[in-house]
């Protein structure tokens, strides 16, 4: 395994590399858990080499002490690298990435970057559109791998792609759970134990509402699941909502030919903990 920190290294090695084979990306912000290695481990069963970059984008934090705070393992996140067998890792620091001009650009996702996530974290979206679209330029992958728990982000970074013909394609990977149905994250390394203990809640609060919506309609699931976090000592909703999966747009009349998700994000504490189901 290799590991580069400057672009015109990493660049150089993937050239020497690519004739004739195939590049599987994937992009993380570090922290790794099983999550992260299951998409290496599927990038490397369709690739012939892969890549993962280590960068933790500070053009896409709304929140100064998020990014603070953002868990930083570099050395254990190398060597879990080392054990899928990955080929290239990309180190590289903000200035570097950046040119000493830490600041992103402005995209239009048609609409997409202003539901949930967009609706709470703003300039999020062009941080990651800006982050995502500058690592395709730098490892040239024909394939990238993403997990599904930022599914509202897979379907800007495919409408990225679309709107901007860039030639790779977007691979959506499930949604890694803890035992106990946790999403895994690679921020709940920083809840407490009380909140560890407490959080499979929200997945339970997820697979009820998918069951509810088979015999109600979407605003009534809205406010039960509302109901069941108003009587919860440690966790606040900060939204809860069912949305079309091609365009996210809340659902207002179900239509038996389109695709559902319910999407949640949740506060413990200072830490925000997002899960969705497919419905």
């Amino acid at each position: 395994m290799l590991v580069f920190a400057k672009i015109i290294s990493v660049q150089q090695k993937i050239e020497s590399l690519k004739s004739g084979t195939s590049i599987g990306f994937v992009p993380t912000m570090g922290a790794l858990h099983e999550g992260h290695l299951s998409l290496v481990e599927k990038a490397k069963n369709e690739n012939d080499i892969v890549v993962v970059s280590i960068f933790v984008n500070p053009t896409q934090f709304d929140n100064a002490d998020d990014l603070k705070n953002y868990p930083k393992t570099i050395d254990k996140d190398l060597s879990l690298l080392k054990s899928t067998n990955c080929d290239i890792v990309f180190t590289p620091t903000p200035e570097e990435i950046y040119a000493n001009n830490i600041q992103s650009q402005s995209f239009d996702f048609d609409g997409l970057e202003f539901q949930m996530e967009g609706k709470f974290r703003e300039g999020h979206f062009n941080g990651v559109g800006t982050i995502v679209e500058r690592l395709f330029e730098i490892v040239k992958p024909n394939k990238a791998y993403f997990g599904e728990k930022d599914f509202q982000q897979i379907q800007i970074i495919r409408k990225m792609v679309e709107k901007r013909n860039l030639p790779v394609k977007i691979i959506a990977c499930p949604i890694h759970r803890e035992k106990d149905g946790l999403a895994m994250s690679s921020r709940n390394i920083r809840l407490t134990k009380e909140q560890r203990v407490s959080a499979p809640f929200i997945y339970k609060t997820l697979k009820q509402a998918k069951a509810e919506f088979g015999t109600k309609n979407a605003l009534e699931v809205v406010k039960w699941v509302e109901n069941e976090f108003k009587n919860h000592p440690l966790f606040n909703l900060e939204y809860f909502e069912i949305a079309d999966e091609y365009t996210l747009l809340p659902v207002e009349t179900k239509n038996s030919t389109k695709k559902y998700r319910a999407f949640i994000a949740v506060f413990a504490g200072k830490i925000r903990l997002i899960d969705n189901i497919s419905l």
